[in-house]
């Protein structure tokens, strides 16, 4: 855990320092633990990677992947064509690698890893056009790139261009409507179908992502892109317990990459890394400063995006365990030379993921594209859905940079049959009052009718975005002669859902008066 922290706080994956436990209980190390089966190493990365996949999908946002699907779908498949043929050529004529190697390590460092993407984009402020970007192509990439690698790594003569082509199209195709299928039909079932307990949701939710890989897999499709798209469909889907889902998945992802990167130090022999050090500097160098930027520049040719934008997506291709782990795949086919391959790869990866990961965010800042720290950020809106009484209790986290501070709690202009009902504000929690203000760092519970529980939600981040003025600025999300607050009932005086509001005011203790009572609220108007 300390690792986390320490990953979190730094700005680098956790693969570094995940590797680095491996390599310290491994061969050279403090435990000299002797580990060289490369086999079992890419079942067990396989495996990982799915759940790392699925972890990633759950966690994509549609509205900010949508736009950026086919900009997305062009660097996985041109990009991915453009990387492996420069860093090929460079392996080939400046390392001296036959082309198989060559060819091979090409395909394997082309592709961007999920976990370190994700890992590291999530917590530099970029716009959302960006990291929808990334975020989409490193859940993409991995299809192409490993039907490369198997083909290069296979016995025999490496097929024809347009052969590989047509076969990568072809997976793809397969796996992304076998994931599309299986992630719709198991949000319908999870939706329609009570279970005997709240904690079997998460489990149910990641075995039909995992078993979207394997559907995909047994239909000669890929399974990678499977898995990605149906978390997609699910994370996008409303389904109940959602927030203890998408707890359980973040839980399941770190497991797999910590025992992912403890596994791959382990395989690894230090002193066999000293001479490929230089061969995989210059093999890496030729990657990010030469492949990677054109192959993000000519496949995005035709969406227009600004050359700083594209300037920060070509250093934003981070490398993880994923190309170790393919890495493995000549290992495992016996290729020659597939131990020096797999050094030269680790080498690479250790490397620029040191440089890359913690210059990303000064990069956004000198090119002048990261977020303004004055604008909001996005609310955190979790729901947890009320089956039997049809109705849903919001909690709202009020960020620090949302323009929802000093707005009156009546301000919020919330539709018909939803109310906020607690707030927490330094550890107290209280019942507000129409004139309560509320502050940078509050919490809130929002109860809302089933009929408007999005148009609450959508009123909400309007109001983090544009403040008291959301209506007019242009933010959508208006709401109607909405609730006043504490009450539960609507402008009008109507009783509206007193039922849930009810429930909400035993959360916050009976209904009690706390600091945000109509005392609290006017000490916090003034």
């Amino acid at each position: 855990m300390a690792a986390v922290r320490i990953s979190s706080r730094s700005g680098l994956p956790s693969l570094l320092l995940y590797l680095g436990i491996g390599i310290a209980m491994g061969q050279d190390g403090i435990f000299d633990v002797k580990f060289d089966n490369a086999e079992l190493t890419q079942v067990i990365g396989y495996a990982a990677l799915v759940v790392i996949l699925a972890e990633g999908g759950l966690g994509t946002k549609w509205k900010e992947v949508k736009p950026a699907l086919p900009a997305a779908a062009a660097l996985s498949i041109v990009g991915v064509g453009i990387s492996v043929g420069i860093t090929a050529s460079a392996a080939h004529y400046l390392v001296g690698l036959d082309w198989r190697q060559a060819l091979i390590i090409g395909a394997v460092v082309s592709s961007t890893d999920a976990a370190a993407v994700f890992s590291v984009l999530r917590k530099v402020p970029l716009p959302s056009r960006i990291t929808g970007v990334l975020e989409a192509e490193s859940g993409f990439n991995d299809a192409p790139v490993v039907i490369l690698v198997v083909a290069f790594s296979a016995a025999g003569p490496v097929e024809h261009w347009y052969v590989l082509v047509g076969e990568i199209a072809l997976e793809l195709a397969i796996g992304a409507a076998i994931g599309l299928a299986v992630g719709w039909l198991g949000s319908f079932g999870i939706r329609h179908v009570a279970l005997p307990a709240s904690g079997l949701y998460p489990i149910a939710v990641m075995a039909i992502a995992v078993s979207a890989y394997a559907a995909g897999a047994m239909a000669h499709g890929s399974g990678f892109l499977a898995v990605y798209l149906a978390a997609m469909v699910l994370g996008n889907s409303k389904l109940p317990h959602w927030p203890a889902t998408r707890g359980f998945a973040d839980g399941l992802g770190w497991l797999a990459q910590i025992g992912m990167f403890v596994l791959l130090g382990l395989l690894v022999t230090p002193h066999d890394l000293l001479q490929d050090f230089w061969p995989a500097v210059i093999v890496g160098l030729v990657l990010t400063a030469v492949a990677r930027p054109l192959s993000v520049f000519i496949s995005l040719a035709p969406f227009r995006l600004p050359k700083r934008e594209k300037a920060l997506m070509s250093w934003a291709g981070l490398r993880g365990a994923v190309p170790i782990i393919l890495a493995t795949i000549p290992m495992v086919s016996g290729i020659e030379g597939s131990t020096r391959v797999f050094n030269i790869v680790f080498v690479l990866v250790v490397v620029y993921t040191l440089i890359q990961g913690p210059t990303l965010p000064w990069l956004a800042k000198a090119l002048k594209i990261s977020e303004d720290p004055s604008e909001t950020s996005d609310l955190g809106i979790e729901s947890a859905p009320l089956e039997r009484l049809r109705g849903h209790l919001l909690s709202v986290a009020v960020p620090g940079r949302s323009r929802m501070h000093g707005v009156e709690v009546a301000e919020l202009r919330l539709p018909a049959g939803a109310a906020v009902t607690l707030v927490v504000r330094d550890g107290n929690s209280f019942v507000p009052a129409p004139s309560t203000v509320l502050r940078h760092g509050d919490e809130l519970l929002v109860v809302a009718t089933d009929p408007v529980r999005d148009a609450t939600e959508a009123r909400l981040r309007a109001v983090g975005e544009g403040g008291k003025l959301a209506g007019w600025l242009g933010t959508g999300g208006t709401g109607g002669t909405g609730g006043t607050g504490g009450t539960g009932r609507q402008e009008n005086g109507t009783a509206d859902v007193p039922h849930l509001a009810k429930l909400a005011r035993r959360l916050g203790k009976g209904g009690e008066a706390g600091p945000g009572s109509k005392a609290g609220g006017r000490r916090a108007h003034h």
